[in-house]
């Protein structure tokens, strides 16, 4: 959060692209749509972003370009796995305005490539990286008298992480089984961004009272590698993003601003839990399609034995047919067994059609709750100093009739992360 304090901070966000979502973020990153929602947005600049890799054909293609040569592997992953992740580097407006603007955020963002080549682990994972310089500030347009631009970082690539594939058993050559056979550099989000034991002074894990590695999360790693980078880049003048703050050390704007940013993370909260309950939904909605398939089998087969079969004992009774009493025995459960299928059929369908009516209720939730917050979060990412000036003067009148709110929850608000 840009706290106006005279320090300028340096930010770096990890984020999950899904196979769904990988096209929609290739034509904001490339500007290919033909409008977009967020009106800071200004057409007439695209010409001035810059791309430090160029994308040369679209993202899944270049995914599947990867895949081909080898470079990369998707050996054992699951159908739903995250495929794509977009690192967002980012500094306050006044930053760049401060230090020249245009010219001197090109080569900020370009010593922020490099970085992003180590983080990524080699420039063969990026799929693109684009420094967008059309989106405008329109609180410090407005406040300076000309035109100012928020300048920041989109790079898209692939998360891997080296994976050694061993000899099994079934090798002939029994010396070599369980020693490496091939390394490969295996897609996997979780396993990229893993959190790993917090070290004391000695190198050893700091550990919990139970006993327990205490985890520093990877979040927090990165951003201190990022910072660390660009303070030996030369950039001696920004400080890294702040880890926390109190309320007593926080303006009354920013204090404001920082209740909102509760709010959303409230909402979204609320977007992950519909999320876990739509994907339970699927799982459930999947099981029972299956066991209805099961079921619809075994109705066939059982009609299909029985198609000659209608009346057990008049089959018995006719002399073109000779049946034992054991034969005629089983061929009445038979016909017992196959209503009971057409029964449990009926039920399995019930259950189906209720699921998927479920699916669609919660899909239809979901979605209306994202595009809620979505304008919110645009909102305070690309424009912070907007965003408190219009909540201050909304929320003022609240504000003087709750004076003295900061203080009563002072205590509370001090382990507050921003």
């Amino acid at each position: 959060m840009a706290r106006n304090d005279g320090i300028d901070r340096t930010s770096v966000r990890n984020l999950a692209v899904s196979d769904k979502a990988v096209g929609n973020t290739q034509q904001h990153n490339e500007r290919e749509k033909d409008s977009y929602r967020n009106p800071d947005i200004i057409p007439q600049r695209t010409s001035w972003n810059v791309h430090f890799k160029k994308p040369t054909a679209s993202y899944t293609d270049l995914f599947a370009q990867l895949e081909a040569a080898g470079t990369i592997s998707t050996r054992g992953l699951k159908p739903d796995a995250t495929h794509y992740c977009e690192l967002v580097f980012d500094v306050n407006s006044a930053y760049f305005d401060n230090h020249g603007g245009y010219e001197f955020a090109k080569q900020f963002y370009a010593d922020a490539y490099k970085a992003a080549i180590q983080i990524v682990g080699g420039e063969q994972y990026i799929l693109s990286a684009v420094m967008h310089a059309d989106e405008i500030n329109r609180a410090m347009t407005e406040a300076l008298g000309r035109e100012v631009y928020h300048y920041h970082l989109h790079v898209v690539y692939v998360p891997v992480v080296e994976k050694q594939i061993l000899w099994s058993k079934r090798c002939k050559d029994k010396a070599l089984v369980g020693t490496v056979k091939e390394t490969v550099m295996q897609v996997s989000r979780s396993k990229k961004w893993a959190s790993k034991p917090l070290l004391d002074d000695a190198g050893k894990p700091v550990l919990q009272k139970s006993g327990k590695p205490v985890l520093k999360k990877s979040y927090s790693v990165l951003q201190d590698d990022f910072f660390h980078y660009m303070r030996n880049a030369g950039y001696t003048d920004v400080e890294r993003g702040e880890r926390g703050s109190t309320e007593e050390h926080l303006t009354v704007t920013q204090f404001k601003v920082q209740r909102e940013q509760e709010r959303l993370d409230t909402l979204t909260a609320q977007i992950d839990q519909k999320e876990q309950h739509l994907t339970q939904t699927n799982k459930t909605l999947s099981k029972t399609e299956k066991e209805l398939a099961a079921v619809q089998k075994k109705v066939t087969l059982t009609k299909e034995a029985l198609i000659h079969a209608r009346d057990p004992d008049y089959i018995g009774k006719r002399t073109n047919y000779s049946l034992t009493e054991e034969e005629l025995s089983k061929l009445k459960k038979q016909a017992d067994h196959g209503y009971m299928m057409d029964v449990e059929n009926r039920r399995l369908k019930e259950e189906l059609s209720t699921a998927k009516k479920e699916a669609v209720r919660w899909s239809n939730k979901y979605h209306d709750l994202w595009y809620d917050v979505k304008p919110y979060l645009d909102a305070l990412h690309r424009a912070p100093e907007l965003v408190r000036g219009f909540l201050e003067k909304i929320l003022a009148p609240k504000q003087e009739r709750t004076v003295n709110a900061p203080q009563r929850n002072r205590k509370r608000g001090q382990d507050m992360e921003l």
